[in-house]
């Protein structure tokens, strides 16, 4: 008999996380189950509840424990992630610092990409300093690794592809590495969410998402995930119990809603993309574009063997400009708002922090960047809307 071929992302994010009622009928959505008591029969009933809830399995005994609108999120993630088991966060940031908590104890040592996103540089100087755990960068390629590992090594924190400037790892590679040498690999899926790149197959222990950007793909609500796999699972589950950490039933659902069309949504955004950034290549004032996608990029082989397309997001150099004018370009732009994060449906634009987002890349002889979200209005419009920029240059 031969086996059941895995379901795509596309139809795992349609079909997954629902639950039955209690008749001959399924609702499309979970409904929001908000929770605080929960009631039980009898005691031996909340005693059996209560010896499960530290444990690796879903124990509903009080709100901070979760609640069935969360529990169908996890079940989507789970899918997307290829995991054993998620737990969910109030943001990706916590997500990050409650992975650490989970995996990494005093007197360890963790590495970080040096394509970090920017507020984990912040979070390992305060909780991991604070906890005596030490962590150093390496180069966002990887090329530098083995030379930084130290005998109290404990986990290699990836981010692929980079937030800025979008540079390919070769994860299995690492992944090899780490399991000869016995670290836990970590890795930032935020960029790929779960349809476009899946670290967990590729050989990565533990996988964090922001779902505020493209999971929820709305620009209306924080949240984080982190998927591991079995063998990692109690560790993450204790933790999070311990510490009573749980999201709201309608965040959950509102990141249900918007999973649904993660799929479609990534696609449109890479036809976007992709439109916007063949056309700045060709632009006179742009020195280099920065998307795995396009064949002259840098990482373009890793990306073309590893993931399963690309997003909206994109960096851009420009060749001859001071601040004043890069100010100008942005001010000059109706359809690119200016904002933190991405992922949503719409265009947004930021300059990227040459100083204060590296440690080991020298980017001190580039030109100014900027990093664009490629939303989902109109490509020629927003091309439209670029050319504003680059005429406000003088």
């Amino acid at each position: 008999m031969s086996q059941e071929k895995p379901r795509s992302a596309a139809t795992d994010l349609v079909q997954a996380g629902r639950f039955a009622g209690s008749g001959d009928w399924l609702p499309v959505n979970p409904p929001i189950t908000r929770v605080s008591t929960v009631l039980f029969k009898d005691l031996e009933a909340i005693r059996a509840a209560e010896r499960a809830v530290g444990g690796p399995t879903r124990s509903l005994t009080y709100g901070a424990n979760g609640n069935p609108t969360a529990f169908a999120l996890e079940d989507v993630i789970n899918r997307l992630e290829g995991a054993h088991g998620t737990c969910l966060y109030a943001t990706g940031l916590a997500a990050v610092a409650q992975m650490f908590q989970s995996f990494l104890r005093p007197g360890e040592h963790v590495l970080i990409t040096d394509a970090v996103y920017t507020p984990v540089r912040r979070l390992a100087r305060t909780l991991l300093d604070a906890f005596d755990i030490e962590y150093d960068y390496y180069a966002a390629d990887g090329s530098d690794i083995e030379s930084l590992i130290k005998p109290n090594t404990r986990m290699i924190y990836a981010e692929v592809p980079g937030s800025l400037a979008f540079e390919m790892c070769d994860l299995p590679a690492l992944s090899t590495l780490c399991k000869a040498r016995g670290l836990l690999l970590a890795v930032d899926n935020s960029w790929g969410s779960g349809v476009l790149y899946r670290p967990l197959e590729l050989g990565a222990d533990i996988s964090l998402m922001a779902l505020t950007k493209y999971v929820g793909g709305h620009s209306d609500v924080m949240m984080g995930s982190v998927s591991v796999t079995e063998a990692h699972w109690p560790a993450l589950k204790k933790m999070c119990t311990a510490v009573g950490n749980t999201v709201s039933p309608d965040d959950a659902y509102l990141i249900l809603r918007g999973a649904r069309s993660l799929s479609a949504r990534l696609a449109m955004h890479q036809a976007n993309a992709m439109h916007v950034a063949l056309w700045l290549q060709q632009h006179p004032q742009v020195a280099r574009v920065m998307y795995p996608a396009l064949p002259e990029d840098p990482g373009h082989a890793l990306w073309k063997r590893d993931c399963h397309g690309c997003n909206g997001l994109l960096s851009f150099e420009f060749k001859a400009v001071d601040q004043a004018q890069v100010d100008d370009f942005v001010k000059a732009l109706t359809l690119f708002g200016v904002g933190y994060s991405w992922g949503g449906y719409e265009s947004l634009v930021t300059q990227v922090d040459q100083h204060g987002t590296r440690s080991v890349a020298d980017w001190s002889k580039a030109g100014l960047m900027l990093r664009l979200h490629v939303g989902l209005e109109d490509p020629d419009e927003l091309i439209a809307d670029l050319s504003n920029g680059f005429a406000a240059l003088g």
